[in-house]
């Protein structure tokens, strides 16, 4: 596991206490976990090191379920290299990516229990997602499950802390050096 994730993780229970209820995250929950969306090389190496970490019969499961994601997004339309799974590769794909897979569930999700099988494992994106974040053009967003109703001065309390950042970017960028291709991809590709 690399060593940003118990930082993030950190600033993830920071948030998650000073939210309290308005946090409706628990295991089972996993509106989050419903449609695509682009991971790092820095996440493929610690997926991949998940799935690794898996019992032969887990390990199978997970496989398959990716297995047939795949073959699903190949299907949709991939808006990428569909064999290697890299996003983005002609111009009209980041475009083409936004209605993309809504309804496409992880495949590091478990169907019985509503929880990931490569949890310790998952994606930055899967460890920020809930708690109030600034997105890149600095709006405060928040799971549409979490702060209903709650008021604004709540959710700019309960902020997750992001100052973690920067090593993120510096890790990816060293990630991109080993990666087969330097781009993002999506989960179902990266679990094989």
């Amino acid at each position: 596991m690399n060593e940003l994730f118990p930082i993030i993780d950190a600033a993830l229970e920071s948030a998650a206490e000073r939210s309290g209820t308005w946090l409706a995250c628990k295991p089972g929950c996993h509106q989050c976990c419903v449609g695509v969306f682009p991971v790092s090389p820095l996440d493929v190496e610690s997926l991949r090191e998940g799935l690794a970490s898996l019992g032969e019969e887990l390990r199978g499961t997970v496989l398959a379920r990716a297995a047939t994601s795949r073959e699903r997004l190949r299907a949709l339309g991939f808006p990428g290299n569909d064999e290697t799974g890299e996003l983005f590769t002609e111009e009209q794909h980041e475009e083409a990516f936004e209605e993309f897979a809504n309804d496409e569930v992880c495949p590091a999700l478990d169907p019985a229990t509503g929880t990931c099988d490569v949890y310790a494992w998952r994606p930055v994106q899967c460890r920020t997602f809930g708690p109030p974040m600034r997105d890149e053009d600095d709006h405060l967003t928040v799971c549409e499950l979490c702060f209903v109703n709650a008021p604004a001065e709540d959710v700019a309390r309960c902020e997750m802390d992001q100052s973690w950042r920067d090593e993120e970017y510096a890790l990816i960028e060293k990630a991109e050096e080993r990666a087969a291709f330097p781009g993002p991809t999506v989960v179902a590709f990266a679990l094989r």
